[in-house]
């Protein structure tokens, strides 16, 4: 995996998620996904622009399953913001960087 980004496995989920000192963004993909591909170099520039205020986390759904179907993730990629174990926002879709940033800034520490 990426530089800066962590993986999560159906063991590890809860304990990263809940004891992140920061809100965390998890990103629900899987290899065959076009738009996962698309979005996964601007999750990396995300999480090496802004280690201080975000950490972002991958799940791959085909392994672990078991999680994306607790967070009703229904299509790939999306990708939720959780901050003291609570999701705070949800994203579907690859979008843009700026576009991605307008709408986790809300949610995140000021720089």
């Amino acid at each position: 995996m990426a530089q800066g980004i962590v993986t999560l496995t159906s063991s590890s989920f809860d304990e990263i998620v809940n004891s992140s000192d920061k809100p965390i963004l998890v990103d629900f993909w899987a290899e065959w996904c076009g738009p996962c591909k698309q979005i996964a170099p601007i999750l990396e520039e995300i999480a090496n622009e802004m280690p201080n205020q975000i950490t972002i986390a991958k799940l791959d759904i085909d392994e672990h399953g078991d999680i994306a179907g607790r967070f009703n993730v229904m299509s790939i990629p999306t990708m939720l913001l959780f901050h003291n174990g609570e999701i705070q926002h949800k994203v579907v879709g690859a979008k843009p960087k700026a576009r991605l940033l307008e709408e986790l800034t809300p949610f995140l520490p000021a720089s």
